[in-house]
């Protein structure tokens, strides 16, 4: 496969990832129980249980937090496929697309965690926190674009599913 190629391969496989990362998933119609971040809900949960409600300051920081990692994640969604396209038009290896993907994910792993920082509900923080890790974890690996289709996908859709005042 000439390097042309690999790229636009590479840039499909990111916009894929991308795409399906931003779609709700399928247990978030079907009631799955929350913190699971694999796809199968199981049939020994417990009945979710009723509590107080958070108290107003705190429910109106986690929708802030809430709402602004969501814009952080779409927006640099949107830059990694926007740049993997323009990677093919620029003839740039596979090496070099790797290096964009990591730097991108790194950017938006200190933004989620700056956000981190901001929640007041230790809970929210903590979902927040963990979304940050696992996307460095992306930055950091030696296939980022792999790790997009195969990892990136279930944060979004757990950070939807919990991430809520």
């Amino acid at each position: 496969m000439s390097g042309t190629a690999a790229i636009r391969a590479a840039a499909l496989v990111i916009m894929t990832a991308l795409a399906t990362a931003c779609q709700p998933s399928a247990e978030e119609d079907t009631g799955a129980p929350a913190g699971n971040w694999v796809g199968t809900p199981t049939a020994t949960a417990p009945a979710p249980t009723v509590t107080a409600s958070p108290s107003p300051v705190t429910a109106a920081n986690t929708a802030a937090v809430c709402a602004e990692v969501d814009k952080l994640i779409i927006a640099k969604s949107r830059q990694i496929a926007t740049d993997s396209a323009a990677a093919t038009r620029r003839d740039l290896t596979p090496e070099q697309l790797n290096d964009q993907v990591k730097a991108s994910l790194a950017d938006l792993a200190t933004d989620v965690r700056r956000q981190a920082a901001r929640a007041q509900d230790p809970e929210i923080k903590a979902l927040v926190t963990d979304a940050a890790r696992r996307i460095d974890a992306g930055a950091r690996s030696s296939a980022p674009v792999k790790w997009l289709s195969s990892s990136f996908v279930a944060i979004p859709q757990r950070l939807a599913r919990e991430c809520r005042a």
